[in-house]
């Protein structure tokens, strides 16, 4: 079990270092990029700016009741902010992206394997990875990078309603906030956060949908078993970056 473990380790792991070098040679597949950059993004977008209300209005609502108890309601606003944009904002595109395109791109890859369409491009010399893998994998990249500030816009205007409004907080403190503890690192981290968890998303969905088991069945379980590995991995590339983050780049006024 553990020799397989590793086995399948080193080959996602080779998928990932062959699509980044794949990146770089031509014919870069413009189309099929443009394609699934649309794709993703039509079934991503309204989704997470749905999601983003509840998680910005349960983070202000948290944030907002601690911040009353301890006397530092003033600062409110910015807590949320950099919980928001930090951490829930990048998560909630990378699950979307791993639940709803990264299950796309795994079954359609998967339907492809089993019907020996992979093999037959072999055959004529075209590369399955440059082909189909590469524009793929950037259209995940790309639509979670744009997708990170969709999320985080809707999310900081539903803490600020569910701040202002239902804890009858104060408009100008709660913005006057944000200049006490937000910086723009916080952005940039944010936005590396969405890069590199869609890089993950789209690099699991094609791994799992180039080695399906099992005919059409096993498609459906590469499918299931690339969103569990997918989360599993994004929470954990989640907790190092966060703690990196923390270690080089000291909070404002620190």
């Amino acid at each position: 079990m553990i020799t397989g473990a590793l086995r399948e380790t080193g080959r996602l792991f080779a998928l990932a270092a062959e699509v980044s070098r794949a990146v770089f040679r031509r014919p870069f597949q413009f189309r099929e990029f443009t394609e699934q950059f649309w794709f993703v993004a039509s079934v991503t977008i309204l989704p997470a700016a749905l999601v983003s209300i509840p998680f910005g209005a349960v983070i202000a609502l948290q944030v907002g009741s601690l911040t009353q108890q301890l006397g530092a309601q003033s600062f409110t606003g910015g807590a949320s902010v950099l919980a928001v944009v930090q951490q829930a904002s990048p998560l909630i595109v990378a699950l979307l992206i791993a639940g709803a395109g990264g299950s796309a791109i795994c079954a359609d890859l998967g339907s492809r394997t089993i019907r020996e369409e992979l093999d037959a491009m072999e055959v004529m010399g075209v590369s399955p990875v440059q082909r189909l893998v590469v524009p793929r994998v950037l259209a995940a990249m790309g639509v979670a990078v744009l997708l990170n500030g969709l999320v985080s816009v809707v999310g900081i205007l539903g803490g600020y309603f569910f701040n202002v409004v239902m804890q009858g907080g104060t408009p100008g403190a709660y913005l006057s906030s944000f200049s006490a503890l937000a910086q723009l690192p916080d952005l940039y981290v944010s936005e590396l956060k969405a890069l590199v968890f869609g890089f993950i998303a789209g690099i699991v969905a094609a791994y799992r949908g180039l080695n399906p088991r099992g005919g059409p069945k096993g498609v459906g379980d590469a499918v299931n078993q690339s969103a569990v590995i997918t989360f599993l991995l994004l929470f954990f590339v989640n907790m190092v970056m966060t703690a990196v983050y923390l270690r080089i780049v000291p909070p404002k006024g620190g």
